[in-house]
């Protein structure tokens, strides 16, 4: 009895061991059948997705090019501006202009662009503020306030400080070829005009009596 019941169990054991075995190879080639697939589906859908992210990095690229083109554009415009101005304010006082390189038309760098628009723009107030603020504009003033209009074409004396053909032509020729008379000068281009006369020896002896009721002379 006890011999037939050790068969029975190892019968038993022998039989759930080849059940098992006839199981694993049913389910894994099913598993490996599973894999095959995703792999071929995986390699179809792939090439598309790549294609997609390479276009989205393009366009990326292409929106960061157009952006710095635009503020490199922008940049050398505004170079352009503060230089202008900074002309512009040099030419009232008959000052030498500052010189341009250019050196920002030859550079891709926009860094090195702003460098250069900071420069001009700080070249530009200085000219400005010294434009504004003649060495003796209070005296320029009070003898504005004894003599003409800004604005006054009547010959043979032009303008807010009265000024002949000769003494246009003397210290004013520029202006004088470009604008006409002191009529058509701004305040401030009259005033350095009557500086560089002042600068040149004569003081304030072109306006003999103004001068005097202002205690200049």
């Amino acid at each position: 009895m006890h011999v037939s019941r050790s068969r029975v169990l190892l019968l038993g054991a022998v039989m759930a061991l080849a059940a098992a075995l006839t199981l694993g190879a049913v389910l894994v080639p099913g598993s490996a059948e599973a894999t095959r697939v995703a792999a071929k589906v995986e390699h179809r859908t792939s090439p598309a997705t790549h294609q997609a992210s390479r276009a989205k990095v393009t366009r990326a690229s292409k929106v960061r090019r157009l952006q710095m083109v635009s503020q490199l554009r922008e940049t050398l415009t505004g170079i352009h501006s503060e230089r202008d101005l900074t002309w512009k304010w040099q030419d009232t006082m008959a000052a030498a202009r500052s010189r341009y390189a250019a050196s920002a038309e030859h550079s891709s760098s926009l860094r090195y662009r702003r460098m250069v628009l900071d420069l001009w723009t700080s070249r530009a107030k200085q000219a400005q503020f010294t434009a504004q603020h003649p060495p003796r504009l209070k005296d320029w003033l009070c003898i504005h306030h004894y003599e003409g209009s800004w604005t006054d074409p009547n010959a043979p004396y032009y303008g807010g400080l009265q000024m002949d053909w000769s003494f246009m032509s003397a210290y004013g020729g520029t202006l004088l070829h470009t604008k006409g008379t002191a009529d058509h000068w701004t305040p401030l281009e009259q005033i350095w005009v009557a500086e560089r006369a002042y600068e040149s020896g004569r003081g304030f002896y072109p306006w003999p009596n103004t001068a005097r009721w202002c205690g200049l002379i």
